[in-house]
């Protein structure tokens, strides 16, 4: 493996054997930090969104599951 730093960006070079499924739950990651470095949202507005969000996807839903 190298890693190496180009103007503004990092790059990662792995042997072409490594399992590809580990790989991309790992760049998975690297992008969902990548992308929430730059939130300037509080822990409070993310829990309040994140509870909204669960709350819409059962009332839309439940249907499915109740019956």
């Amino acid at each position: 493996m190298e890693i190496e730093r180009r103007d503004n960006e990092i790059v990662i070079r792995i042997d072409g054997g490594t399992d590809l499924t580990g790989i991309q739950r790992l760049l998975d990651f690297i992008k969902f930090r990548e992308i929430t470095s730059k939130s300037k949202a509080t822990q409070q507005q993310i829990d309040d969104l994140a509870k909204q969000s669960k709350s819409s996807w059962w009332e839309e839903n439940k249907s499915r599951y109740i019956k």
